[in-house]
């Protein structure tokens, strides 16, 4: 735990320092460095016999989730379109 604070504190302080300077290829580097971090994740997930096991339990978990979510977000935006149009209609 304190390495990945760590970890991260060090990369803001690094950060800081070079934030005037100009780093191309830092975006390619990074997007690299995500995708095998996934497929290590994935190579993880692949040994570990409970997740392989219960894999069709955790899909409906997370589809149910997502649809809940989905669900939320556009209610919330409507609702939230809905106030912002009506501030604008009584101001104008």
């Amino acid at each position: 735990m304190f390495t990945v604070i760590g970890l991260m504190l060090g990369g803001m302080c690094i950060g800081f320092l070079l934030r005037r300077r100009q780093l191309t290829g830092i975006h390619q580097i990074i997007t690299v460095l995500i995708w095998i971090l996934l497929f290590l994740l994935g190579i993880e997930v692949g040994e570990n016999r409970q997740i392989i096991e219960g894999l069709a339990t955790l899909g409906l978990e997370a589809l149910a989730i997502t649809i809940t979510a989905v669900i939320g977000s556009c209610l919330a935006a409507w609702a939230l379109w809905k106030s912002v149009y009506k501030r604008k209609r009584r101001e104008a």
